[in-house]
């Protein structure tokens, strides 16, 4: 359920024909219904892109059916990760209060580790603990540099849910987290974001092969999203689409093939992926 301000937009692709489909088609759809699983729930309105100034982000050209303005169902589309990201940052040790005894930090996580609701998590063959980490995820709305605790909230289109998945043992010996953090398939977001939602304190947590795991909250997070994006434009850019994972004060388990994780955030819904193992043989 969302606040009555409050709004869902979805980057969705239509389910056509094949031979009527179009390379990387995606369009922007918008519900402001609080009931997700009603009807009118289900029933989106198409909408033009939420990223105006970000050609990644453009929708595709119209097709019958897919104007804006027109009503669709879910029947009709599946669920994309809700953004095309040029940039996708985590926040390190933002675990709890105990972590603003050190100052910020973040790290970078490829932006094509991407995935959308429903795509599968592949772990690496012989890779050892991967563990998911269920997280209050900002989607920025426009451009932004040099953000101060007053306009930082300007900058934000909404919030999702990403899925920090991680790689102990890579972690362990990379330094700069990069083969943890960035492999392919490494960030589940989705299904939609939400906007105007109120962050403060929004519970998170893990349902692992239909086991929920112990909860936490935005609460716990030592910095807060305003404090997250002014320390990251007080050195980067960041641009509409882009992705900024919070922090995951919650608990989690390793991943085996197999395996359905789903990530929740209150207010936001629930993100769920099945989990499986790399194929290198197309490499």
């Amino acid at each position: 359920m969302i606040p009555g301000s409050s709004r869902r937009i979805a980057r969705v692709r239509p389910l056509v024909p094949e031979s009527t489909m179009r390379p990387s088609e995606q369009y922007f759809v918008t519900n402001d219904c609080p009931d997700f699983s009603s009807a009118e729930g289900r029933s989106w309105t198409v909408i033009s892109s939420p990223f105006p100034e970000s050609l990644a982000n453009a929708e595709s050209p119209a097709r019958t059916g897919w104007t804006a303005g027109q009503e669709v169902s879910e029947d009709t589309f599946r669920f994309l990760a809700p953004s095309v990201p040029a940039n996708v940052l985590g926040m390190a040790h933002n675990t709890g209060p105990s972590s603003r005894a050190l100052p910020p930090q973040a790290f970078h996580k490829a932006a094509t580790s991407v995935i959308g609701p429903g795509d599968t998590i592949e772990l690496p063959e012989g890779g050892g603990q991967v563990d998911p980490e269920a997280e209050l995820t900002i989607v920025v709305g426009r451009k932004a540099r040099g953000l101060t605790l007053k306009n930082a909230r300007a900058a934000v289109l909404g919030y999702t849910i990403g899925n920090d998945v991680t790689s102990r043992d890579h972690q362990k010996t990379d330094q700069l987290w990069i083969s943890a953090k960035s492999q392919d398939t490494f960030t589940p977001v989705g299904p939609w974001l939400v906007t105007d939602l109120d962050d403060s304190a929004l519970s998170m947590g893990i349902t692992h092969n239909g086991r929920t795991l112990g909860a936490g909250s935005s609460a716990d997070l030592g910095w807060k999203v305003d404090e997250i994006l002014v320390y990251l434009t007080s050195f980067m850019t960041l641009h509409p689409g882009d992705l900024v994972l919070t922090g995951f004060p919650a608990e989690s388990v390793p991943l085996q093939p197999g395996d359905t994780v789903t990530c929740q955030v209150e207010g936001i819904g629930e993100l769920s992926n099945p989990v499986g193992v790399r194929d290198v043989s197309g490499r």
